[in-house]
């Protein structure tokens, strides 16, 4: 059976809105479909500095039905280092593109991973050393990336991405500056997140399904290319459709964990009634 098509799913004529169409959508195909979410922003809400975010306590479990429910494929597809996302959802591992699809683990637990450069590494003291004198400015060590916030301190956005252009040269070519929420990144310029989508879709269990990818910010523009062009479908995080190449938005992080809640409580009403079937 070929599964439906999702992509309008925002259109007025469709009775159901995008998250319920999404849920209906995976409960009832699990095996047409695979699941690329962000982190950040998407299924967490976003905090003034990266330390202070909140994961809520449901969030891995339900990650956890989802993913088992599509045979594995889920992959989280972050900005974040590995370790780091690891960390947010213990005791659950999942299959993670981090830095920006830099690095990935695949389903099988094999690690792809980027060592930083001795060239990144004087940058990044360089920018710590720097930072003392940007109040406001937080600086993030990602291991083979660095990443300098700006959200305490907006008015120095100017200042601060001519200060990264030229780290990224000390950096040299093998890296990229990325752009974000207020965050400007030097990270490897080998790959980004419609790359690291790609990948998994060329490996079991993803490879002959459609992908669905969910995020909320310009480094999520990678996926939702990638995935109009393999008729997928693409959902932004935000309060329109401006400037992105997501068919569907949503208005909030909140909204998407009370989608992965209802697909993990639909799984478990499934599970119930196939096992009172049998009794």
């Amino acid at each position: 059976m070929l599964p439906s098509d999702p992509s309008h799913a925002g259109d007025d004529q469709d009775p159901l809105q995008p998250f319920d169409r999404l849920v209906k959508t995976l409960v009832e195909e699990p095996d047409q479909w695979a699941l690329f979410l962000d982190i950040d922003g998407t299924l967490i809400d976003l905090a003034p500095s990266p330390d202070e975010i909140v994961v809520p306590q449901d969030l891995p479990g339900h990650l956890s039905s989802v993913s088992q429910y599509l045979g594995g494929a889920l992959a989280l597809v972050t900005g974040r280092a590995l370790p780091y996302a690891d960390e947010l959802f213990q005791p659950h591992q999942f299959p993670i593109a981090g830095l920006h699809g830099s690095e990935r683990r695949l389903a099988d637990g094999t690690l792809d991973c980027v060592t930083a450069t001795e060239a990144l590494e004087e940058v990044k003291n360089a920018l710590c050393v720097a930072a003392g004198r940007w109040p406001g400015i937080l600086i993030e060590d990602k291991g083979a990336a660095v990443a300098a916030h700006y959200r305490q301190a907006p008015e120095r956005r100017a200042e601060l991405e001519e200060v990264m252009q030229y780290y990224l040269l000390q950096a040299g070519n093998d890296f990229t500056l990325q752009r974000g929420k207020m965050v400007f990144e030097i990270r490897p310029a080998r790959a980004d997140k419609g790359g690291a989508l790609e990948a998994y879709l060329t490996e079991p269990p993803f490879k002959g399904r459609r992908p669905i990818a969910i995020g909320d910010d310009v480094t999520d523009e990678a996926m939702f290319k990638v995935v109009n062009g393999m008729n997928g479908r693409s959902i932004r995080v935000a309060k329109n459709s401006d400037g992105t190449e997501a068919r569907s938005v949503i208005a909030s992080a909140a909204l998407v964990r009370d989608a992965l809640a209802g697909i993990a409580e639909q799984i478990a009403q499934n599970d119930l009634s196939q096992k009172g079937r049998r009794t």
